[in-house]
């Protein structure tokens, strides 16, 4: 028997499924592959592999690996970003708590497609990579706007919000490379982090300060 055919015989029987399904199926395949290793040794091959799928359907609904790892990465975004609403009802550091759970959640189930997301991989992070790591940080932003009751940030306001934002990637990235902090104590960190960033920006603006007595 010759190593094509043997593959293809490895290959498990494809079903039938709606374009929509089959292109969802082929970007959960990705992303899986993502998150356990780098996007630049993962191959169209094992992708196909992987959702059960032949490497010509691949190359049909996608065109190439790039525009693939794309679409893998756009749908992380979507994913992580559903995960990061707001539920609501909670007192504002509460529900900042539970949003930095689920986020953590995301890192942990997808540690090389986050990493690939905040850093852009191989691609150019001007093209459509940087586009989609912008929008999840713009989404990202208001989500927590939302969270801190806070409907017209104040300069000072905003930019001690984007610099929180831009400390809780940062950790992120930092714990998939060492894991030598357990998850809660640094979810804690970075909520404490908020209220210090909060404290120190009340001293020059007094919405800031207004926001730290509504927090208790």
């Amino acid at each position: 028997m010759t190593p094509g055919k043997s593959a293809e015989r490895a290959r498990p029987a494809r079903r039938r499924l709606s374009v929509d399904r089959r292109r969802e199926e082929l970007m959960a395949a990705a992303l899986e592959l993502f998150s356990t290793r780098d996007s630049e040794d993962v191959s169209i091959d094992d992708v196909a592999s992987a959702a059960g799928a032949s490497r010509a359907l691949v190359y049909h609904y996608f065109g190439g690996k790039q525009e693939l790892y794309v679409a893998a990465l756009r749908s992380a975004a979507e994913q992580l970003e559903s995960r990061l609403r707001p539920v609501g009802g909670g007192r504002p550091l509460e529900e900042l708590a539970s949003g930095l759970r689920r986020y953590f959640d995301f890192v942990e189930e997808h540690a090389t497609g986050f990493a690939a997301l905040l850093r852009g991989g191989p691609a150019n992070r001007a093209g459509e990579v940087g586009e989609i790591v912008d929008g999840v940080r713009r989404r990202l932003y208001v989500f927590i706007q939302r969270q801190m009751r806070v409907e017209e940030p104040s300069p000072l306001m905003r930019l001690t919000l984007r610099s929180w934002i831009a400390s809780v990637e940062t950790a992120g990235l930092d714990w998939l490379e060492h894991r030598d902090i357990e998850r809660p104590t640094l979810e804690k960190l970075l909520v404490d982090h908020m209220v210090a960033l909060l404290r120190a920006a009340a001293a020059h603006d007094g919405e800031v300060a207004g926001l730290l007595e509504r927090l208790g």
